[in-house]
């Protein structure tokens, strides 16, 4: 038997409020995948809907592809940036150093008695990956513009799993933020406190024609 966790998370910063003062979080909890959205209770936050209408699309940008209302992800399972939400943000120094990424989570992990996370060449490709296609499409979802789920990404990668789970955040300016929201928020927690977990893949896509800016997916997981 194998098990699969997700939890999503974007954060949007609005223009009259500090850096990275607004954040949402999107649970998605075995066994019910239904997203909640959930707020901080120290700031304001702004809930991103859920299947884009027309009329709250973002104008083209040459070279940029926006998410279609004929593509394979569950209609209602992705979540947009309202234009120019982010665009105060200074993403200039953005980046991911994942060897530094994976020694934060375990020192966290340290300090719950928990067992240290590897880093693998696999699940980091299925981080990878999407992380390509959220910035791609210009969203937050765990569901891939071809239909894939966080298990079908892990399993393409060869990385036979007995569990799988995948946090994702867009719009954090550095791996801080990113693992401060995941921390606050029950569902990701639970994700990166898994007892069973033995190692982890992380990833990071940075896209400024994009309305979310960065896209963060970790993978974590355990192999048979």
């Amino acid at each position: 038997m194998y098990r699969v966790a997700l939890c999503a998370t974007a954060a949007v910063a609005l223009a009259a409020c500090s850096l990275g003062s607004g954040t949402i979080s999107s649970g998605y909890n075995e066994p019910d995948t239904t997203a909640s959205i959930t707020s901080s209770p120290r700031a304001e936050s702004v809930a991103l809907g859920g299947e884009p209408s027309a009329e709250r699309k973002a104008p083209a940008v040459a070279g940029q592809q926006y998410a279609k209302l004929d593509d394979q992800a569950p209609r209602g399972s992705y979540e947009k940036a309202p234009t120019g939400a982010l665009s105060d943000r200074d993403y200039s120094h953005t980046a991911l150093d994942p060897e530094k990424a994976r020694d934060i989570i375990n020192q966290y992990r340290k300090d719950k008695g928990l067992k240290a996370l590897k880093l693998n060449a696999e699940l980091t490709e299925a981080a990878k990956a999407h992380s390509r296609d959220l910035a791609k499409w210009d969203r937050i979802s765990h569901y891939g513009s071809d239909g894939s789920n966080p298990w079908d990404r892990v399993k393409r990668t060869g990385f036979k799993a007995r569990l799988a789970a995948e946090n994702v955040g867009t719009g954090q300016i550095d791996f801080n933020e990113v693992m401060r929201g995941w921390k606050e928020s029950p569902g990701h927690n639970k994700n990166l406190l898994l007892g069973d977990a033995t190692h982890m893949g992380i990833a990071l896509v940075q896209d400024p024609r994009t309305e979310f800016k960065s896209f963060w997916t970790l993978v974590i997981g355990s192999p048979m």
